[in-house]
């Protein structure tokens, strides 16, 4: 499974939305957007996710906010950092 592929799942828990609905959004939509509507204690149960599932603690790298703007954008960060 691709690492954007497991970020969808994580942010469709977080967000408390139907994978399927996740998963028919393009890469480029914005993680806070109508569609997804991320809030900060989403986001806060996303990056949880991502610490425990990919060993990136986003909170202790030199991450941007432009690394939170879309699917895309999180899913190439957390790409270029995981220890699989």
């Amino acid at each position: 499974m691709s690492v954007e592929a497991e970020i969808r799942g994580l942010l469709a828990e977080a967000v408390e939305l139907d994978r399927a609905a996740i998963d028919a959004l393009p890469a480029d939509t914005g993680l806070f957007a109508p569609e997804i509507g991320l809030t900060s204690l989403a986001g806060l149960k996303l990056l949880s996710a991502i610490q425990q599932r990919f060993g990136v603690d986003v909170a202790d790298e030199d991450m941007n906010l432009d690394s939170l703007e879309s699917i895309a954008s999180l899913a190439a960060f957390v790409g270029t950092r995981t220890r699989r």
